[in-house]
């Protein structure tokens, strides 16, 4: 029966890997889970528990070995428009400007002529007014990664995919960047799905927080974070909730791994072929 509340639909799914020896790595195993429309989800666990593959199976750049992906009520085959993706590093295209990158999704689209206002609204929207004619090496990574959500939700997505996006930032960065995440999902109401080594950064910004087990990754346990809109990190219900999230973990700190964007995989994720 189809519930006209949920976006995304997983079923059942496993993911499994080999080597080039045949040696077999259980990355997904029994992966049942329902992300609804508007909400903001995050998955959090061990280092290589599949948190960056699931994301990937539901980005369309992957696919799983059994179960089934639904967006929408239609199966997920190939990456699309209405999935937005933004990588740990922001991978922005360094022989373009910054509005030439936010740009580039409605130019692979055709629909960059009708479309073209909305470049300078989200530019405007995360900050970078007076940076428009800037390349990527003239900004910093904090800036960076902003071209690349705005890259991302300039294509209007049902969904968007954030993979650590906020991970390589330094603390006070990163923090200001959370507060600009949770303001457009206010704004826009886009189902956002989180990937995160950092406890507090899922508590702040989530609706619930999907702990996985180490692999073969599983759903362990789903927290619904019901604190005030307004959210203080200091607050003691969100102190009490970082304690109850670390207990699940089993962990005193986490080691965030960098992973380099595959060029080939970020052309596929935002479906450009001749538009660089």
């Amino acid at each position: 029966m189809s519930n006209p509340g949920i976006l995304i639909d997983i079923r059942g799914v496993d993911r499994v890997y080999y080597d080039t020896t045949g040696r077999k790595t259980e990355a997904l195993q029994n992966v049942n889970l329902q992300i609804r429309k508007g909400e903001l989800i995050s998955f959090i666990g061990p280092s290589g528990c599949g948190k960056t593959t699931l994301l990937r199976l539901i980005a369309g750049l992957d696919a799983p070995q059994a179960g089934q992906l639904l967006l929408n009520e239609s199966p997920v085959e190939k990456p699309g428009f209405e999935r937005g993706y933004v990588f740990q590093q922001g991978a922005l295209f360094p022989w373009k400007t910054v509005e030439e990158n936010i740009a580039i999704g409605l130019i692979a689209r055709n629909v960059y002529k009708e479309k073209k206002p909305l470049v300078k609204q989200y530019i405007d929207m995360i900050g970078l007014t007076g940076f428009e004619k800037a390349y990527p090496h003239e900004i910093s990574g904090g800036m960076a990664q902003r071209v690349a959500i705005a890259r991302a939700l300039i294509n209007e997505p049902k969904v968007l995919l954030l993979d650590e996006p906020l991970g390589a930032l330094d603390a006070f960065t990163r923090i200001d960047l959370q507060n600009t995440i949770r303001k457009i999902w206010k704004n826009t109401r886009t189902t956002i799905v989180l990937v995160t080594h950092d406890v507090d950064e899922a508590i702040y910004l989530s609706d619930r927080i999907v702990i996985m087990t180490a692999r073969p990754g599983k759903i362990n346990e789903i927290i619904e974070v019901k604190l005030k809109p307004e959210r203080d990190r200091n607050d003691d219900e969100f102190i009490i909730l970082r304690r109850r999230v670390l207990e699940k973990l089993h962990l005193a700190g986490m080691h965030i791994p960098s992973r380099l964007v595959d060029p080939v995989e970020l052309i596929n994720v935002l479906g450009l072929g001749e538009a660089i």
